[in-house]
């Protein structure tokens, strides 16, 4: 990356001012030993989720509820999240973030349960937004199940699609970066999917559902 890139990229990164609920968020994050979204992705979720309009949002790893404020904040007011992992620890932080946003219950649902096992007990066809920021190692079969509850016109999100400038080096043959390759080229390759790779943290791959 030229010097001119990474300045323009730290000055985008920078730019978002976040709030209390937010920067909370963020230390639960931290003692979880969670990582969260930066605040550039945080401030593109939240812009992408207004420019759905999505009734029905799933995310598939809930962190310490960054990301689930973020996209709420995002969506209308009606709008009903879906918030799914398998620590149960994450999941009552992501709550705890959700209430100091002043986010009413009735918005939020949370599953405990791995992501592999859940996923295929939700109903097809069903979801307006999808978001994925868990393992690596199942983006796989998270993508293929996302593009199954994504509606005709639904917008799914990848977190991490370049992995640290990873993705796009042939030389680097590593196990999340290869799986990460194969993420982007099967999302791309998708005949019913439009997709974009948005660089904005380490990387939003994003594709909405024709």
């Amino acid at each position: 990356m030229s010097a001119d890139k990474q300045t323009s990229w730290s000055y985008t990164e920078g730019l978002p001012t976040e709030d209390e609920v937010l920067l909370r968020a963020r230390e639960r994050s931290f003692e979880l030993g969670v990582a969260s979204t930066s605040s550039g992705v945080a401030a593109a979720l939240t812009v992408l989720a207004a420019a759905t309009k999505a009734q029905t949002a799933a995310e598939i790893g809930s962190g310490a509820g960054v990301s689930g404020v973020c996209l709420l904040r995002g969506l209308p007011e009606t709008a009903v999240l879906t918030t799914i992992d398998s620590d149960v620890g994450h999941l009552r932080a992501a709550r705890e973030a959700f209430h100091d946003a002043g986010i009413p219950g009735n918005r939020t649902r949370s599953i405990s349960g791995r992501a592999a096992d859940v996923l295929p007990r939700l109903t097809d066809n069903a979801y307006d937004l999808v978001f994925i920021d868990a393992d690596k190692q199942s983006y796989l079969n998270y993508v293929e199940q996302a593009v199954r509850l994504l509606k005709r016109g639904g917008t799914l999100i990848i977190n991490d699609a370049l992995d640290q400038d990873r993705v796009s080096d042939p030389a680097i043959r590593d196990e999340t970066t290869t799986i990460l390759r194969k993420v982007g080229k099967a999302v791309r390759s998708n005949k019913h999917l439009v997709t974009a790779i948005l660089p904005t943290g380490n990387g939003l791959l994003v594709a909405v559902k024709k």
